[in-house]
């Protein structure tokens, strides 16, 4: 199978552009500037601007990919919230044109949401009522509705902070910012009262591989089973990794004043994917040390 995914210059791009590749398909690896990949078999890097419709319509028509996986996005809720205009041109606009290039193309759609599309009261399921809290939220959750009120044959991933290996030359996750400093002795604040389902990269890699070889329609949560805080999450990398957890120093939100809202209790429910998809995630632990490996 052909497959183009978008971003591939991104963490779960990358992750997932190899993950493919070295389970034989055929990646065309699409992103801004120049290529993050050392030569990889089964691999062709594009450089591309995604609000340029011309553009993507014509790298489409020419690859005839089986399946997309549009995992661009811009993703920091500031950047999104202090320029909305390119905020609904990298998340809106730029799902459109790439919607309307598949529909000629016949090429399944798998897009990458988030759990952003909903608010407090989490973890949620796939058929909760969205009410995103900030704008980098309500631009993915249009870019749902555009393909849900499309024909095109799709199917919308949302998953909740993605973490997992730190390959060469990305930036440095929570996790390895937890890390770093426990490593040089720094202490550290972290907050306590905010609750996710955090998704280990290799899990969502393998369930949007089965989403891609079964072309499955629909809406698939794609997170951890565990619910934990920031907090939680920076002991459980001190624990695994042998590091000094009195280091790490419980805060609540107030202590770090943001522009944008953000849900206190997100996370999202994924039984729905483990029983239509066979969807097994591993445990927070399990997903930090594998992270580290």
């Amino acid at each position: 199978m052909k497959i183009i995914v978008t971003g591939s210059n991104g963490f779960l791009g990358r992750h997932l552009s190899l993950s493919l590749a070295g389970k034989g398909f055929e990646v065309h690896a699409l992103s801004r500037g120049e290529s993050r990949f050392s030569p990889v078999k089964n691999i062709c890097y594009h450089s591309l601007e995604l609000t340029d419709v011309r553009t993507v319509t014509q790298i489409i028509r020419d690859l005839m990919p089986d399946a997309i996986v549009h995992t661009a996005a811009l993703s920091k809720p500031d950047e999104c919230n202090a320029d909305s205009e390119k905020c609904l041109a990298y998340n809106v606009e730029a799902t459109r044109y790439l919607a309307d290039a598949a529909k000629n193309t016949n090429s399944h759609f798998v897009y990458i949401s988030t759990d952003f599309i909903f608010g407090e009261d989490g973890p949620h399921s796939e058929d909760d009522e969205p009410g995103p809290l900030n704008f980098y939220g309500e631009s993915k959750l249009r870019a749902e509705q555009l393909l849900q009120q499309s024909v095109l044959d799709h199917c919308i991933v949302r998953p909740v902070f993605i973490y997992g290996k730190c390959l060469e030359g990305m930036r440095p996750s929570f996790l390895h910012w937890v890390k770093n400093n426990l490593e040089q002795g720094k202490a550290i604040k972290v907050v306590t009262d905010q609750q996710r389902t955090p998704t280990y990269v290799g899990d969502l890699c393998a369930g949007i591989t089965q989403i891609i070889e079964h072309r499955t329609r629909g809406v698939y949560h794609l997170a951890g089973k565990n619910i934990v805080s920031p907090y939680e999450m920076a002991l459980t990398v001190a624990k695994t990794l042998g590091l000094n957890s009195a280091l790490i120093q419980p805060v609540t939100s107030d202590t770090f004043p943001e522009p944008v809202r953000r849900a206190k209790r997100s996370g999202l429910k994924i039984s729905k994917a483990i029983r239509e998809l066979g969807y097994a995630p591993v445990d927070f632990e399990e997903g930090v040390r594998l992270s580290f490996l």
